[in-house]
């Protein structure tokens, strides 16, 4: 036998799954926060910087 291995070590299938989901996952979270939060918001000054962006990138929001 050598004493050098010839093997390569290769990634599981599932580590590289649960790599895309989370940050996907995390991303969603931060939308629907800012949708939830921000958009609906009962402050004013809250409500209408999010509408003003909503505007400015074309998104029609009324």
């Amino acid at each position: 036998m050598t004493p050098f291995s010839t093997a390569a070590h290769l990634p599981l299938a599932g580590s590289r799954t649960s790599a895309r989901l989370v940050p996907a996952a995390l991303a969603m979270t931060l939308g629907l926060f800012i949708i939830a939060m921000v958009g609906f918001s009962h402050i004013d000054v809250v409500h209408n910087a999010a509408h003003d962006v909503r505007h400015s990138n074309a998104f029609p929001c009324h």
